[in-house]
This record gives structure tokens, sequence and C-alpha cells, in this order.
């Protein structure tokens, strides 16, 4: 088995440890106890365990944190897109959201055949044409839908060339001879 090529001086180890009791967000704490426990010997398979991280994640912090310091260890995402409404846009939204169907807002542009649900595909057309907001991620607005008190329905597949004339006969002939 090869040695391992990773490691730090005490120096460094107290720097992570002192960084660590510095901040205060998760996922850079998260970073610098992975570190931590690589350098002092700890088993890959162990540090995942107790960190959740990938073991590519766990290398990429390594080969970071050797050439540019703890600075790197930083989480640097910005967030936030579920968060562009505020919360009265939000109160509004769930009124409307209860108030219209994607029917009656879209009419046969709705997302479903019948228009009777949300989908997020309606959410994101509805959000944009209210409050002039657009949704990039699809997560973004289950969480938006979940803030309004609404469960995310899956909508039923409907081919556009369904004729829906021919398929109310057809039910309808179906009824007479069953």
């Amino acid at each position: 088995m090869a040695k391992r090529q990773f490691q730090l001086d005490e120096a460094q180890i107290k720097e992570l440890i002192a960084a660590y009791n510095q901040t205060t967000e998760g996922a850079t704490r998260t970073r610098l106890q992975a570190m931590r426990l690589y350098a002092t010997g700890y088993s890959v398979r162990a540090i995942i365990e107790i960190t959740q991280c990938s073991r590519t994640s766990l290398m990429e912090w390594c080969q970071k944190y050797l050439t540019q310091g703890t600075g790197t260890l930083v989480d640097h995402r910005a967030g936030g897109n579920s968060r562009k409404l505020t919360a009265e846009q939000i109160a509004d939204l769930r009124e409307r959201l209860r108030q219209y169907t994607p029917q009656a807002l879209f009419g046969s542009d709705a997302a479903t055949a019948e228009g009777q649900f949300w989908t997020v595909e309606d959410l994101q057309r509805a959000v944009e044409r209210w409050y002039g907001v657009t949704y990039q991620s699809r997560s973004s607005c289950l969480m938006l839908f979940a803030r309004c008190d609404f469960s995310y329905q899956r909508p039923a597949r409907v081919f556009k060339s369904r004729q829906e004339p021919d398929v109310a006969s057809f039910e309808e002939e179906v009824e007479k001879n069953w």
C-alpha cells in the first residue's frame, strides 16, 4: 500500500482548526474538517462517512488547499435562486395559484390538456408574467411550490395530435356497446 503523499505540519493543522472554529458556514466547515481528518491519517472511507462528501471532492479540496491555502475551501456558491421573490410576493403568489388555474391563465397553452393543476412549466410562466422574475432551476420551482403550500404533480402525458372530439365520440361509442 502506498504511503499518503498529503501531509501537513502542526502549524497547518492548527490553521485548519482555527478556520473551522471561526466560520459558521456549514459547507466550509465540512471541507475544513475533511482536510484536517485526511491530513491526520484518517482513511478516505472514514472521512466520506463522517463528512458525507465524495472521494473526488475530497481530493479536489486537498489539491486546492496545497496550491492556494485555506481560502479556497470557503463555500463560494451564491445560491438564492429560490429566494427571488419577497415574502409579500410569495403570499400573493400563494393566493393567485389558488384563485387561478393554468387553463384560466394560459388557455390552451397550459402545460396539461385539462389545465386544472399547476405544473413547474406553468408556475415558471406565471411567475414571469406576474412578477417579471425568471426561474432557471426546476428544483427552485419545486421549492417555490412548497413555500406556497402546494404539492408537485407530474402532468399526464398527452399526445399533441390527440383530437378530443374523436376521443369523446370513441368513448361514447364504447359506452353504448358496453
